[in-house]
């Protein structure tokens, strides 16, 4: 599950005064600021994601594998934790191979559930042959389940920078929960190394991933 531009029920007019995890508009002093980082970031969104659609699928599968072999590398030994990992969207690195096979790995594999908007998200267990059902955006999540803590949180991103920032959908919602989730769990953002930007300007709700895994190796702060 990834954040999204627009919430739903969420006029679009009005996004781009509102901070995507408060929900309210920032102080007058700081608005225009604000609006010009929105825009950039919006534009910049676009931007990416047409670069990463652009990629061929052969291309997209193999970086896929490569950052798959890399989050072997970094994680370790998963017996025994809860890794929460996502449906791929619009091109995102596909892990679905990766995350089916944690079971055999003793871990337990969970997908993020959007619940409502502005709210952060659920995480419920998921193995290969359970029923998924249709969730925000028509992508899969569980049919059902109780709600469960991830030790480990695979975040994707449409962009990042060298301070481990990541650039989302716009829609908030991986911030927004991993600002609550208490123990904090390992946060590890998951892209492509042609998103790497100098900077996403970093807002006061933006949380940094601790490493983000690229086909090309492992960038940390």
């Amino acid at each position: 599950m990834t954040d999204h531009d627009e919430e739903a029920g969420s006029p679009a007019c009005l996004m781009h005064l509102i901070d995507p995890v408060s929900g309210r508009a920032p102080p007058d002093g700081d608005r225009q600021q604000w609006i010009d980082v929105m825009r950039w970031r919006k534009a910049e969104r676009e931007r990416l994601i047409a670069l990463r659609l652009a990629i061929p699928a052969e291309e997209r599968r193999r970086c896929s594998e490569s950052i798959a072999e890399g989050l072997d590398r970094v994680l370790g030994h998963l017996a025994g934790r809860t890794v929460s990992v996502y449906w791929p969207f619009r091109g995102e690195p596909d892990l679905r191979p990766w995350m089916e096979r944690l079971s055999e790995r003793g871990a337990t594999c969970a997908l993020p559930v959007v619940i409502a908007p502005r709210t952060p998200l659920a995480f419920r267990a998921w193995r290969r042959g359970e029923p998924l059902k249709p969730g925000v955006w028509n992508i899969p999540a569980p049919a059902e389940g109780p709600d469960i803590e991830p030790d480990i949180v695979l975040a994707p991103v449409v962009g990042f920078d060298r301070a481990c920032y990541r650039l989302g959908h716009g829609g908030g919602f991986f911030d927004r929960t991993l600002a609550i989730l208490s123990p904090r769990p390992r946060i590890v953002g998951v892209g492509y190394a042609r998103l790497s930007i100098p900077t996403i300007f970093p807002q006061a709700h933006d949380i940094p991933m601790d490493l983000i895994v690229t086909e090309e190796g492992i960038v940390r702060i």
